[in-house]
């Protein structure tokens, strides 16, 4: 989707040690374990349809993480990062009790990243959490603990030591305001491997890279033991910065809100239309 983040290949600008201090909030990380209201959660909230079953999904794995996603209530709407209401509310069937920010950054492909290094960071894998910027450069979460930041000057990249070691929750939402700032669905489509529409996964994302470009997030994925047909669940934030959301399926009111994998040569959403359908996935 076209953002207004900071571009690298083409703005005059010079910024230094960006993104040094904590978030101006505090939130707190995503919690994905059993709630004793479990309606609260992802795949409680939208049971399999008829004749399906989920897919297994290995405890600790990232798919059985994004399963456990915990939902605000029923008829909570999408809101932006600064508190409005979004002006569609008839393109999401559940929002996402994830935090947005304070600041416009939180788009489609941050959403993404975000999700992706919540998981990584609660099963303290920091060495997988690492982002490519729009020119290439790769920052990694386990070297911004160390204290070191991204200083950028014009369209210069390079790590500076400035920061005392922290692995804290706010150091790496600092680190992520940075990545979000500066990355987007062009570098994602340009460092994640591509893998086929068949072997969809949990956690894969699709995704259309460029200006605009958009990505959405495949959020569960179940299978008819007997035909062998697949359906999955997406989830997106959009611009400006919003909620993270489970989508709605206009396209099959019935199904909704599962898709249908079979024969899928595009995927129609109900803000964005992906044609080709490319699928890439974070490394596990």
């Amino acid at each position: 989707m076209l953002n207004l983040h900071f571009s690298l290949l083409a703005a005059p600008f010079a910024l230094a040690l960006l993104f040094c201090t904590s978030p101006n909030s505090s939130p707190a990380p995503i919690t994905t374990e059993m709630a004793a209201d479990t309606t609260t959660l992802l795949q409680t909230r939208f049971p399999a349809p008829d004749g399906f079953t989920r897919v297994p999904a290995v405890a600790g794995s990232y798919g059985h993480w994004l399963r456990n996603l915990p939902l605000k209530p029923p008829g909570t709407p999408v809101k932006l990062f600064d508190g409005a209401l979004k002006s569609n509310q008839k393109a999401h069937a559940a929002v996402v009790d994830m935090d947005t920010g304070k600041r416009d950054l939180q788009q489609c492909a941050d959403a993404s990243m975000r999700l992706w290094a919540e998981y990584c960071y609660h099963q303290k894998a920091y060495n997988k959490i690492h982002f490519n910027l729009t020119n290439g450069f790769r920052v990694d979460f386990s070297k911004w603990i160390e204290g070191y930041r991204v200083q950028v000057k014009g369209n210069k990249t390079t790590w500076v030591k400035s920061q005392k070691k922290s692995d804290s929750y706010a150091t790496l939402r600092a680190y992520l305001d940075f990545v979000f700032a500066y990355a987007g669905s062009l570098s994602l489509s340009k460092e994640l491997p591509e893998v086929p529409l068949n072997n969809l996964q949990p956690g894969d994302i699709v995704i259309q890279g460029g200006s605009p470009g958009h990505v959405v997030v495949v959020l569960d994925l179940v299978k008819h033991p007997k035909t062998g047909e697949k359906r999955f669940l997406l989830g997106q934030s959009y611009m400006p910065a919003q909620d993270f959301h489970v989508l709605v399926n206009k396209n099959n009111p019935t199904l909704s809100p599962w898709y249908k994998l079979e024969e899928m040569t595009e995927l129609r959403t109900p803000e964005w239309t992906f044609s080709p359908v490319v699928v890439r996935r974070f490394a596990n």
